[in-house]
């Protein structure tokens, strides 16, 4: 039995980070009664979709993942965000330490897809943990892994990757497009003269309204 125990307490917005930055704020707790010289340790997060229940408007936009709502039973599967590594420093008995997740509005991203899909309520978020631990020992150092079965569960606030994203991409979103598309996208936004690439898009999609 591991004398390690992890808790997430909470989860906020970076402020000052280069890249969209959600930091979790872990407790880490070691019933061994020696001290810790460090841990190498390594976290997974997932998302766990079928935890928690869905509005009209969010069932709309997670078709293109899910399906049909009424297949929600079969498809809603967690899916994996990302991997973190992170250096915990010394420490006896307890430490707090931020675990950063770097946040993307790529939509080839399924998480991406699931999150900006979310209007309100909670994310459903478990976080595996893994790794190294270095204690100290008479003589030197002690070894030892990071049990596989760790993990902490946390329901992350939609308001709080919401805020993440809109300090980085106010009232936008981003697409990433084939170069071939991209250049027929150009032709077309110079040859009709359109002053921005949300008014060629803009004209594009009331064309389509048109012949449908």
């Amino acid at each position: 039995m591991s004398a390690l125990t992890f808790a997430v307490l909470d989860a906020r917005a970076e402020p000052f980070a280069a890249v969209p930055t959600l930091s979790f704020r872990v407790r880490i707790t070691d019933d061994s009664g020696e001290r810790v010289h460090a841990i190498a340790l390594h976290t997974q997060l997932r998302i766990e979709p079928q935890r928690r229940g869905y509005s009209n408007g969010e069932q709309d936009q997670l078709l293109e993942l899910f399906g049909e709502p009424r297949r929600f039973g079969e498809t809603l599967k967690p899916m994996l965000w990302t991997h973190v590594s992170v250096m915990v420093p010394e420490f006896y008995e307890s430490v707090e330490v931020d675990i950063p997740v770097t946040c993307t509005y790529d939509f080839e991203v399924s998480a991406s897809k699931y999150l900006s899909a979310l209007q309100d309520g909670a994310i459903p978020v478990i976080l595996l943990f893994s790794g190294t631990i270095f204690r100290y020992r008479e003589g030197g150092f002690a070894v030892e892994q990071v049990p596989w079965e760790l993990d902490a569960s946390y329901r992350l606030p939609v308001a709080a990757w919401r805020d993440v994203m809109n300090r980085y991409f106010p009232n936008s979103a981003w697409l990433r497009l084939h170069k071939d598309t991209f250049d027929e996208l150009y032709l077309f936004k110079a040859k009709h003269a359109l002053p921005s690439w949300e008014s060629a898009i803009s004209a594009l999609l009331e064309s389509a309204k048109e012949t449908s």
